[in-house]
């Protein structure tokens, strides 16, 4: 569903991806675990199609993103760190606009539905985004994911500032996406979020993926070590 194979990305002098390769496949909790710099972004901003390799080959959903852009993100859902959504709109309103950006029209109760099922409460719906905590523009944003019907979930450190509670909703609704089919890659510096969410876990840094391990196989000790271990 995702591949990435033999990619070297260089901004200027700084390396960002070295000769680096990631599969991942359908249904899938990826997590890319590593350090502010260690090329994290760079692997979802490739995925997307902001950017392009300087060497090997980035496909999603048997699609090149970088050159056929278009056709690519109708499978993607993006959950960057701050969702961008219009303050002044409600969550409805929100989750309206942007599948109609998609092409899609949905009635005002199915949207509705696809928001709770996300987690929002009902009582926020009509409410506007100005008033929601990061948690709940979260939810907001997987639910447009979610509404467009994305195969593809990327996450760049999207439990960054949440509180437990919000961070543990946010995990199990991504379980939820998962068993439902969606791939998930998700960015992040988070051991122990990182350890509850994925199905495995690759430790990047300074461009290379150092290892890859089964979150089922290691404790958040054994994690903690084994990280600690490859990033310092």
């Amino acid at each position: 569903m995702l591949s990435v194979q033999n990619v070297s990305k260089k901004f200027k002098d700084h390396l960002a991806l070295d000769n680096f390769s990631l599969e991942i496949p359908e249904g899938e909790i990826f997590a890319l675990l590593g350090p502010n710099g260690a090329g994290k972004t760079t692997t979802i901003n490739l995925l997307l199609g902001f950017i392009g390799p300087d060497s090997g080959t980035v496909q999603v959903n048997g699609l090149d993103p970088f050159k056929e852009s278009g056709h690519a993100r109708k499978f993607i859902g993006y959950i960057p760190e701050n969702v961008n959504l219009y303050p002044q709109l409600t969550g409805l309103e929100n989750i309206s606009y942007f599948t109609q950006l998609t092409g899609s029209n949905y009635a005002q109760e199915k949207l509705k539905s696809y928001l709770m099922e996300c987690g929002l409460q009902e009582a926020a719906i009509d409410k506007p985004i100005s008033t929601y905590s990061k948690g709940m523009r979260q939810k907001v944003g997987i639910a447009i994911a979610y509404a467009k019907k994305a195969k593809i979930l990327l996450m760049d450190e999207p439990a960054s500032g949440l509180d437990p509670l919000a961070s543990k909703e946010l995990s199990q609704l991504i379980h939820r996406l998962a068993e439902k089919g969606t791939t998930i890659l998700m960015a992040s510096h988070d051991l122990f979020r990182v350890k509850e969410t994925a199905d495995r876990i690759g430790i990047i840094n300074r461009g290379k993926l150092i290892q890859v391990l089964n979150a089922a196989d290691v404790t958040p000790n054994d994690l903690e070590e084994i990280y600690l271990g490859t990033v310092i």
